[in-house]
Order: structure tokens, then C-alpha cells, then sequence
């Protein structure tokens, strides 16, 4: 039966294919647009009956629940946080007393203290002394020197307003030892001693909130055993405006010395000076983005009161710089200058050879241009290049006084101190330096600066290096263990010798430029803490032992070694 209705279905198929292939094609008319339509559909309006032959019925089911109750000791406990462990903040201390001796009889002491007054005041105290009884090798005369110094100071810290004071007082101590030994031998009378005497006082308020921003001032008395005198006062105030969005910063400066020397080096007749400056600095600070500009300028008025005389000054004041590539490549650049006003204290904070019979004079910096590029070569070294071209009339110059054979009675005129020149110089210099930030515990700084002087007057920058270099490093080699280290190299420089002609012009005679020997100075340190309130040190300076010559005719103390411990403590804590 299954193969008879198989068959019946083939036949009518292949008839069915063959009717199909005898239809012929024929045209269609349309007589109106097929327009369709949605019937309406039928509901079924009552449930369909199911027909099975096969029809089960349910059975019912009954069933219960047996509970069996079941013991239990767990008992749940609340949830707690896990605890993270966290460093052990340093304790800090208000006090502290540091103590050190070392070779050529050297002695370092320092003390601190700040006392808290109240919540907001505080009272702190800072007395620092530097000393060495010198015995420098090839040297004649005496070469020990003092440097002490008392400050005190008085700190407020409001919620809108942050005001301190203090008061200290300097004595420092030192020897012209300079001289060659036949001289000092022609000349056992000679007494090199020379003291400097100076008594400050000055203060600093800062407002929040307020178109006022800052105001500083200071006084300072500063003198010495040659009846030297000399009386400097300055404050300067600072404003900071809004403006269109943009920050307008404004420095108004007064600065006023006066002083006197007993004598001129080669005359009898005392030296007085006296200059009083007013300048104003305004400049317009610009955020775009990645560039940061500032726009300004400066004039200054400068009132020479000795002499009657006036002078203007205008400076500009612009500064620029762009993030080519975020934090990794900052380009930048200025154009700036400045009135620097000197005095007879800042010459001997840097050569302290000075004989007492100065010419002072303020300093005007025409031009001060520079270009540069710092960032990141990666994550841990850092980078910042510049290129400056300095432009100074005016500019002091140290440069040795001549053997004064007509006033040799005097300590300082037997060759063996050193006066001010002043004149016109060009500066062009190219700078450099690496930063490396290799983690938390060690830090490396290595710089260079190349400089080319161009003098109008003078035949040479006298004792202005032509190239210096600094290493610094810094290393916490464990929690207890630390050092550091200073290298620096200071390249040649020239200064002049010569004599006094013995007659009445006093003219010195046959001048002769002598080159003084670039040098290395190499200083370590190495530390122990015991704990946050004692530790130990050691300190080498100029471990390369080289006499060197930093001014002509005073090489300095050879390798010096200093040990020393510093307590950290509380008043009335244990």
C-alpha cells in the first residue's frame, strides 16, 4: 500500500510539471489601481473542544510535612572593616641643639626653639656659630674667623591673615692674611683682624582674600672696627587685582641706604654715600591653556641724595612659557631688567677681603634675555636648558687693591684686600642641568654654566669664573642611615697685581693680569638616626685637600674633617 501511494504521488507531480510548461504567456490588463484591503477577521468566540482518545484522569494526592527540628551552636557575628596599616608619622619636634668639632679647631653649633605662645602665635629663637682657629698652610699671618649670629622672631596665623617680626644680631670675624710672606716679615706689625657688627629688624604680613596681597620691610645696621657705618631700609608692598579674568600683579619698591668710610684707600678724605630708589613693577599674568605669559614693565626713579643727582630707569618685565608636550617639553623665555641697589653688607657676605674704602653704587641691568626648554626625559630625570645674554652698567667687580707703600700703617693696604670696580659688561651664557629623582630615598642635581664677558673699561672681569659645575645628591640609605654630597668646580678667573709708584700721584705702576687656577671642591656627609630625637654625623669638606686660591693671595684651609651629634627634644616632654 505504502509503494502504490508513493507512485500516485509521483504521477500527479510530473503531470502537474508538465501542464505547467504547456501555459502560454498572455497580456494583463489593469482597468483600476489594486487598491488592498484588510478583512475582517473571524474571532473564535468560545474556548475549541480538545478531542483525545486518550484521556487520563488526576488522581489526588495527599502528602504532610514532617518537621524535625535540628540543634545548632553557629551564632553569626558582625561585620568589621580590615584594618590598613599605615605608616608611623615622624615625630616633630619644636627644639632642637646641634654640636660639632672638627679639624683646624672648628667648632658648629646651632640651637632652635619655637615656642607656642597661643593657638595662632608662636615665638621662636635661632642662634647659629661657625668658627675655625685657621693655621693654614704657607700662611703667616692669623687666619681664624667667627660667625655668630642671634635671631628672634614672632609668627601669627589668622584665618585671613598671616603676620611675623623679627629681630637678630651679627657678629662675624675675620683676617686679611692675604700677604706674602716677605712683606709680613718687612712688616711684623701688621694686625689683619677685622670684625663686622649688624642688627636687623623687619616683618612680613599676607592677607587672603584681598586686593592687598603682601608687605615686606627691613632695616638693617651693619658696621665694623674702621668706624665703618651704614644704615639700609627697605619695604615693599605687593598688589594683586582681578581684571577681565586675568591676574594684575603690581611691586611697589623703596630702598634707602646711606653710609660712610673713615678714608679712602689713597686719600685721606672720608667716602659717603647715600641713594634713595622708588620703583614700580606692574605686570598682567595670562593662563591660555598650555601658555602662561605675563606682560609688563618696571620704572624706577633713583635719587643719588649724596650728589644731588636723579636719574629714570624703565625695564621691561615679560615672561612666557608654553607645554609643547605637557610636563615632558616646557619651552620659555623672558626679557627683563632691574635697578639692584648694593651695599657695603652684601659685599662682605661675599668677599669678606673687602678693604673698608668702597665706592657704592647701584646697579642698572639694561637687558637680561634668555630662551630655555625643561621638562622630562622620563618619569625619574628631569631637564632644564637656557641661553642668556646680560646687560649690566654699572656692575662691581672685585679686584685686588695694590701694595700702598705711602699707608702701609694700615692692615688691609699691605696687598692683602680687595676693592670694588665698577663698568659696563656683557654677559652671554649658556646653562644646563639633569635632575634625577631615582625614588623617594635618592635625589642627584648636576648643573653647568658657561659664561663670556665683554668689559668696556676694565681690561678683564676681574675674578668672574668662566665656567662653574655643581653635583648635589642627597640618599637615605636605610630607615636609620643618610648622606649627601657636594662637588662643585669653579673655572679660571683673572684679577690684577700691582704696585703704588711711591709717588705723589699714587698711581700704581705696571699693572700685570695673573690668572688664578680653576679648582674641585669635594664635601660628603654621612648620618645616623637613633631614633626621631638623637642622631649622629659625620662631614668631610674639601676632601681633595687642594690650598686652593678663591680670592688671590688667600688659599683657603685644606681637607677638613667634623663630627657631631643633634638632639631633638620638647620643653617639659619626656
Amino acid at each position: 500500500m505504502k509503494i502504490r501511494s508513493f507512485a500516485y504521488i509521483l504521477f500527479f507531480f510530473f503531470t502537474g510539471l508538465l501542464s505547467a510548461q504547456e501555459i502560454k504567456s498572455d497580456s494583463i490588463v489593469v482597468v483600476k489601481p489594486y487598491t488592498p484591503s484588510v478583512s475582517d477577521a473571524y474571532k473564535i468566540k468560545e474556548k475549541p473542544a480538545i478531542t483525545d482518545s486518550i484521556d487520563l484522569e488526576k488522581k489526588k494526592v495527599e502528602y504532610s510535612i514532617f518537621s524535625v527540628p535540628v540543634a545548632s551552636t553557629f551564632s553569626p557575628a558582625k561585620g568589621r572593616a580590615a584594618g590598613l596599616e599605615r605608616e608611623r608619622p615622624p615625630k616633630v619636634y619644636e627644639n632642637y641643639f646641634t654640636l660639632g668639632f672638627g679639624t683646624y679647631t672648628s667648632v658648629l653649633a646651632e640651637f632652635y626653639s619655637n615656642l607656642e605662645v597661643n593657638r595662632t602665635d608662636n615665638f621662636g629663637i635661632f642662634l647659629t656659630h661657625n668658627s675655625a682657629q685657621g693655621d693654614i698652610e704657607d700662611v703667616v699671618l692669623d687666619d681664624h674667623y667667627y660667625d655668630t649670629e642671634l635671631n628672634l622672631n614672632y609668627s601669627s596665623r589668622q584665618r585671613n591673615l598671616t603676620w611675623n617680626t623679627d629681630f637678630g644680631v651679627e657678629h662675624q670675624l675675620f683676617n686679611w692674611y692675604g700677604v706674602e710672606p716677605s712683606v709680613a716679615t718687612a712688616s711684623p706689625e701688621i694686625d689683619p683682624l677685622h670684625n663686622y657688627y649688624s642688627v636687623y629688624a623687619g616683618g612680613e604680613i599676607n592677607l587672603d582674600d584681598s586686593f592687598f596681597d603682601r608687605a615686606e620691610a627691613k632695616y638693617r645696621y651693619f658696621g665694623d672696627d674702621y668706624s665703618s657705618i651704614e644704615h639700609r631700609f627697605t619695604v615693599k608692598p605687593t598688589l594683586e587685582l582681578p581684571i577681565g579674568g586675568e591676574l594684575f600683579h603690581t611691586n611697589f619698591h623703596l630702598d634707602y641706604v646711606n653710609g660712610s668710610f673713615d678714608r679712602a684707600f689713597f686719600t685721606e678724605e672720608g667716602l659717603n654715600y647715600s641713594f634713595f630708589n622708588l620703583g614700580l613693577d606692574s605686570s598682567l599674568l595670562i593662563l591660555r591653556d598650555d601658555l602662561t605669559l605675563n606682560l609688563g614693565a618696571a620704572v624706577f626713579y633713583s635719587m643719588d641724595t649724596e650728589n644731588s643727582d636723579g636719574s629714570v630707569f624703565v625695564y621691561p618685565k615679560v615672561t612666557a612659557s608654553y607645554k609643547m608636550a605637557g610636563e615632558y617639553f616646557i619651552a620659555y623665555g623672558g626679557l627683563e631688567g632691574g635697578l639692584k641697589q648694593n651695599s657695603y653688607y652684601d659685599f662682605t657676605q661675599k668677599n669678606p677681603f673687602v678693604a673698608p674704602t668702597l665706592v657704592v653704587q647701584p646697579t642698572d641691568q639694561q637687558t637680561n634675555a634668555y630662551v630655555g626648554a625643561k621638562g622630562k626625559l622620563s618619569n625619574s630625570v628631569g631637564f632644564n636648558i637656557r641661553g642668556s645674554y646680560i646687560s649690566e652698567d654699572m656692575k662691581p667687580l672685585f679686584k685686588a687693591y695694590p701694595q700702598y707703600t705711602e699707608r702701609n700703617d694700615e692692615d688691609y693696604a699691605n696687598g692683602n684686600s680687595l676693592e670694588v670696580v665698577y663698568d659696563k659688561v656683557k654677559t652671554v651664557s649658556a646653562f644646563g642641568e639633569l635632575n634625577f629623582d631615582v625614588n623617594r630615598s635618592f635625589n642627584l642635581r648636576l648643573n653647568g654654566e658657561y659664561f663670556v664677558y665683554d668689559t668696556d673699561l676694565e681690561a678683564e672681569a676681574w675674578n668672574l669664573p668662566d665656567f662653574k659645575a655643581n653635583l648635589l645628591a642627597d640618599y637615605q640609605i636605610t630607615e636609620n642611615w643618610f648622606a649627601g654630597a657636594n662637588i662643585f668646580f669653579v673655572g679660571e678667573r683673572k684679577d690684577e697685581v700691582s704696585f703704588d709708584n711711591g709717588g705723589p700721584s699714587v698711581l700704581p705702576v705696571n699693572p700685570e693680569a695673573v690668572t688664578l687656577d680653576s679648582y674641585f671642591d669635594l664635601n660628603l656627609n654621612l648620618g645616623y638616626r637613633f631614633n626621631y630625637q638623637l642622631s649622629i654625623f659625620a662631614k668631610g669638606n674639601n676632601l681633595f685637600g687642594d690650598n686652593y686660591q678663591k680670592w688671590m693671595g688667600y688659599p683657603v684651609m685644606g681637607l677638613q674633617v667634623m663630627a657631631g651629634a643633634t638632639y631633638k627634644f620638647d620643653f617639659g616632654r619626656r
